[in-house]
C-alpha cells in the first residue's frame, strides 16, 4: 500500500553541490519498464534534488509488464510503486518530481497522475506554475497537430493552419469529452500567454513536451517526403514556443517529442538568446537522462544508460 506523507507542499531550497547534479530530465519513455528501472536505479545511486518527466510517459496499448496493462495499473501500480520505493529508501533526500503528459499519453491518465500527486510522489504541472526554491517551474504538455489520430494533447499552434500530412484536431479522437469551440479557437500561443502573463522569466524553467520550431531539437526524419506534391518541413516544432522563448527569454526550457532529432542534428541542446534548451527525446535503445545544475547550465550533460 502506498503511503501518504504527513506533510505536503513544504518549502524546498536548492543546495549547490558541484559533486551531484541538481536535476535530472527524462522524456518519451513510452511505458518502457526497463528504461524506468534504469531511471529509478540512477536516482537511488545518485539522488538529485529534482526530476523532470517531460511527457509520453505511459504505454499506449500494452507494456512489458505483460498483457493489456490499463492506464490505472501502470500509473498507480508500476510508476507510483517505483517512486514510493525510492522515497522509502531516500527519506528526506527524496527529490521533487515534476510531471507533464505528452501527445501519446491519454487524457484519462490525468485522474491517476493527480492521485500520485496526492500521495506526494510527484507534482502534475500541466498549465501550472510551482516554485522550486528561487526558481519558477511551468509545465505545458500540448503539441501542434501531428499525423497521429489521438488528439488529447494537441492544440493549434499560432493559428488553425495544419502542416501537410498532419491530421486536423476535429478529425482525430479523444479519450475525454472536450469543449469543441475551445478546441477550434484555442492555440498554444494563447495558452502560454495566459499561463505566464507578465511573470518575470529570468529564473523560469519550462517543462514542455514540444520543442521550439527550427532548432536542433525539432528535426524530424522527413527528408525527401511529399504530400500531394508538397515537400514536408523537416522542422516540426512549435512556432508559438519559439516566439515565446525569443520574446521572454526564460532561463531554461526542457523538451521532448521528436525522438530522432539528436541523431539527425548531433545535438541534444540548443540556445535561443540567453535561454538554454535541452531535449531528452532519444531514438536509441538506451535511456537518455539530461543532468544539469540550475546554477551551471553550460555544463549540463546527457547520460545514456
Amino acid at each position: 500500500m502506498l503511503s501518504k506523507p504527513s506533510e505536503l507542499g513544504c518549502a524546498f531550497c536548492i543546495g549547490y553541490n558541484r559533486d551531484v547534479p541538481a536535476c535530472y530530465f527524462v522524456s518519451d519513455i513510452h511505458g518502457q519498464v526497463t528504461r524506468y528501472q534504469k531511471l529509478f536505479d540512477y536516482v537511488l545511486q545518485s539522488p538529485p534534488q529534482a526530476v523532470f518527466l517531460g511527457g509520453d510517459l505511459l504505454p499506449a496499448w500494452f507494456s512489458s509488464l505483460g498483457g493489456n496493462t490499463t492506464t490505472e495499473e501502470f500509473v498507480l501500480g508500476f510508476l507510483a510503486s517505483g517512486f514510493e520505493n525510492i522515497r522509502s529508501k531516500l527519506g528526506a533526500d527524496y527529490p521533487r518530481v515534476f510531471v507533464i503528459p505528452g501527445n501519446d499519453d491519454r487524457a484519462t491518465a490525468i485522474e491517476y497522475l493527480k492521485m500520485g500527486e496526492g500521495l506526494g510522489l510527484w507534482e502534475y504541472i500541466h498549465q501550472r506554475r510551482v516554485l522550486l526554491g528561487a526558481f519558477s517551474v511551468y509545465g505545458y504538455a500540448c503539441v501542434p497537430p501531428t499525423p497521429f489520430l489521438l488528439k488529447d494533447w494537441e492544440r493549434y499552434d499560432v493559428s488553425r493552419y495544419v502542416d501537410p500530412g498532419c491530421v486536423p484536431l476535429d478529425e482525430g479522437w479523444r479519450t475525454v469529452p472536450v469543449d469543441q469551440v475551445a478546441v477550434n479557437t484555442g492555440t498554444i500561443q494563447a495558452d502560454i500567454d495566459a499561463m505566464t502573463a507578465d511573470d518575470d522569466m529570468s529564473a523560469a524553467i519550462f517543462l514542455f513536451h514540444a520543442p521550439p520550431y527550427q532548432t536542433k531539437l525539432d528535426r524530424a526524419a522527413l527528408d525527401g517526403k511529399f504530400v500531394d506534391h508538397v515537400p514536408l518541413d523537416v522542422h516540426v516544432g512549435s512556432i508559438a514556443i519559439r516566439r515565446f522563448i525569443e520574446a521572454r527569454q526564460p532561463l531554461l526550457t526542457l523538451h521532448g517529442h521528436i525522438h530522432e532529432s539528436s541523431r539527425l542534428t548531433g545535438a541534444w541542446r540548443d540556445c535561443i538568446g540567453r535561454t538554454h534548451l535541452f531535449s531528452a527525446a532519444y531514438d536509441g535503445e538506451q535511456l537518455a537522462i539530461v543532468c544539469f545544475d540550475l546554477y551551471d547550465l553550460a555544463n549540463a550533460r546527457r547520460v545514456l544508460l
